[in-house]
């Protein structure tokens, strides 16, 4: 039976990180990629990368086949992945497991050129546009410690700042349990 992690939440120093590549895979590794699918799941959203759940790797999980749109889109698990080129441009709403309940519109390229390892860390060159390019660069970004709202305009972030603030003091409920640790938490 997969495991339920804890969402990690705004303020705490991994979501910060740019993370460590994942260089061998293992039956330990391949229990995680499950959890993090099961803990996606169950948090009821689209893409989780290892950091929301306080993992240190350069590994996320997507899968919007949930989606009246999608539902011919194969999960994905991206092992070291990075863009490669990009072209396009479009502003949708984002939000985030680890900032619950904040939205804010992104500006993001359409299209990607994504590198990514498999399972036998073999490299896997694909193409993304719309929605799954999208799901897939915000997932990219919280492997090099970047959240979704660091691409939000300064008057979006003044008036997020309250929210921001009682995520990082763990004031905040979700129908998802929370990995909440204030320690060393920058203030914004």
């Amino acid at each position: 039976m997969p495991k339920q992690y804890p969402i990690t939440t705004y303020g705490m120093d991994i979501l910060r990180k740019k993370t460590k590549p994942v260089t061998k895979i293992d039956p330990d590794f391949i229990i995680l990629i499950q959890d993090m699918f099961y803990t996606m799941e169950k948090a009821s959203g689209v893409g989780i990368a290892a950091p929301q759940i306080n993992v240190d790797k350069a590994v996320a999980v997507v899968d919007i086949s949930m989606l009246d749109d999608y539902k011919d889109f194969k999960p994905l698990t991206l092992i070291n992945p990075e863009i490669i080129s990009s072209s396009g441009s479009s502003v949708e709403e984002e939000g985030c497991l680890s900032i619950p309940e904040v939205k804010g519109e992104v500006e993001r390229p359409d299209k990607i050129k994504l590198k990514y390892n498999d399972f036998d860390l073999n490299e896997i060159i694909t193409e993304l546009k719309g929605f799954p390019a999208r799901v897939v660069q915000h997932e990219i970004d919280h492997l090099n410690g970047i959240l979704f709202i660091d691409h939000l305009p300064k008057e979006k972030l003044k008036e997020i700042k309250k929210e921001l603030n009682l995520i990082r003091k763990g004031k905040i409920e979700t129908d998802y349990d929370l990995h909440i640790h204030s320690k060393n938490s920058v203030k914004l």
